[in-house]
């Protein structure tokens, strides 16, 4: 079971080009967790206090159910640090168009998120560098 794919290359994947041409959705969430090499987990969110991630992803169904993906791009430079892919963010005022123009899939899949917020609950300290 797949829980993400890869943005720059869904259109050239079987498993998925049908999904993301005609089965996008946007996932919410107030905030993901990512992990670095070290094992430390880092919370993104939005620079804006209390707003909503939109995460693009698309979805089919398998065995009776909805199953979905959330799409991953290159990390932006606040994820960056810590791992190399980062969900694809949509902009609030792009997700009419991701869910409803084919002509803006490829222009969203494309595009680099916004910068995030990064908040760690410990960071691990070294003795040696």
């Amino acid at each position: 079971m797949l829980i993400n794919a890869r943005a720059e290359a869904i259109l050239d994947k079987k498993t998925f080009r049908d999904s993301v041409l005609h089965r996008r959705c946007v996932i919410p969430a107030h905030h993901f967790y990512e992990w670095s090499k070290n094992k430390e987990k880092y919370t993104f969110q939005s620079p804006k206090q209390d707003a909503t991630l939109f995460m693009a992803g698309c979805y089919q169904i398998y065995n009776g159910q909805n199953r979905f993906v959330i799409l991953t791009t290159q990390a932006n430079a606040s994820v960056a640090p810590v791992h190399e892919r980062m969900p694809l963010l949509l902009e609030r005022q792009e997700l009419e168009d991701w869910i409803m123009e084919d002509a803006a899939v490829e222009f969203i899949l494309a595009k680099k998120p916004i910068l995030l917020n990064r908040t760690a609950e410990y960071e691990q300290l070294k003795l040696f560098s």
